[in-house]
Parts: structure tokens; C-alpha cells; sequence
């Protein structure tokens, strides 16, 4: 099956979400924030898979409850469409340049949620977006998900670059953990 839809409401964000790890479609992304709409679906691109994202949020107040709801409901999303995780790869790491910045993403499904962020931002802002908040959706995905997640900033010094590395990287390492590859769990332990 590979594919899922869900949707969370809160009294602060209401987020509907249909993801599917089977195949690279249209994705269908729209938060209220330019910014991370972009970054999302250079994810999605590099990643292999397709993601609908529709989010209503209080903007109004500041775009955090919006981002780390998304990344709440992404992370379940992936947990959901992985199901019992028979044949993944498991593992996945990429290196992406991004001009002058160079960012490595190492990731594994492993049901430990994990978090190594090794990112310093130049800038608090990227247009109206508030840059302290690719950590905390990062963090919201790996946490509802089951991921370790270590991410590296090697050098960079444009922060627009720097984040769209940071999701190109996590993307392409996403894509490659989550392909089939045998019809075992990936684990000494015989689950995940």
C-alpha cells in the first residue's frame, strides 16, 4: 500500500495530508508560507515520492504552529504509509550542494526518534520566514515518525541555500531509505 491521508486539528492549525511512497506524482502544497511550500516540494521532488500538504493555521500569531503541525502529521504520515517496514532500505544518506553551501543528511527508520541538528543559519529571517523553525519541523517529523536524524552543515554561508540543502539532502536520503530492496525487516532483531 505505501500511501496514507490524515488530517489533524488543533484549536491553532487544521492540516490535511495524503502522502504516497510508491511514486513521484504532482504534489499539491499549500501552508500560507511561500517559503516553506518551496522547501516542501523540493522534499517531495528529491525524495521520489508525492505529498499533499493543505494547511489553515494562525498565522496571524507567527508561522510556528503551522510548521511544527505539519511535520506532527508528516512524521505520522510516514510512520502510517511504512507500516511494518518489511523490505526498506532502512538507511539513507546524501550529500547536496547548494552553491556555496554543503549539507549531509544521514537518516535510519529505525523507531528511535533521534535528532543531531549541526546547523548554524546566518539569518533569523528567509523573506517573512522565521529560520529557527527548520529544526523544530525537522524534529516534529523524526519524533512521529521513529527517525534518527543527523543532519550536517559542512560550509554555507547563504541561509536560502543552506535550508534548501538541508531538504534536498533529507529528501534524497528519505527516498533511498524507504525503497524496497527485500522482503525481510532490516534489523538483526526482526523488527522495527
Amino acid at each position: 500500500m505505501r500511501e496514507t491521508t490524515l488530517t489533524r486539528k488543533t484549536r491553532e492549525t487544521e492540516v490535511e495530508i495524503a502522502l504516497n511512497l510508491n511514486q513521484k506524482g504532482e504534489n499539491k502544497i499549500s501552508t500560507g508560507v511561500g517559503f516553506f511550500d518551496h522547501m516542501l516540494n523540493l522534499l517531495a521532488f528529491q525524495a521520489g515520492i508525492t505529498l499533499k500538504v493543505i494547511a489553515n493555521g494562525d498565522l496571524n500569531v507567527d508561522e510556528h504552529h503551522t510548521i511544527e503541525d505539519i511535520g506532527i502529521i508528516l512524521g505520522q504520515a510516514l510512520k502510517d504509509a511504512l507500516g511494518n517496514k518489511i523490505g526498506i532500505n532502512r538507511y539513507g544518506c546524501a550529500k547536496i550542494p547548494m552553491d556555496e553551501a554543503l549539507v549531509e543528511t544521514v537518516l535510519d527508520i529505525s523507531n528511535r526518534p533521534y535528532l543531531v541538528f549541526n546547523v548554524e543559519l546566518p539569518t533569523y529571517k528567509v523573506g517573512d520566514f522565521e529560520t529557527e523553525l527548520v529544526e523544530e519541523f525537522f524534529r516534529a517529523v523524526i519524533v512521529n515518525a521513529g527517525i534518527t536524524l543527523h543532519v550536517n552543515v559542512i560550509h554555507g554561508k547563504n541561509t536560502h541555500h543552506i535550508i534548501e540543502g538541508i531538504f534536498k539532502s533529507f529528501g534524497r536520503a528519505l527516498g533511498e531509505a524507504i525503497k524496497i530492496s527485500s522482503d525481510n525487516i532490516p534489523s538483526t532483531k526482526g523488527v522495527l
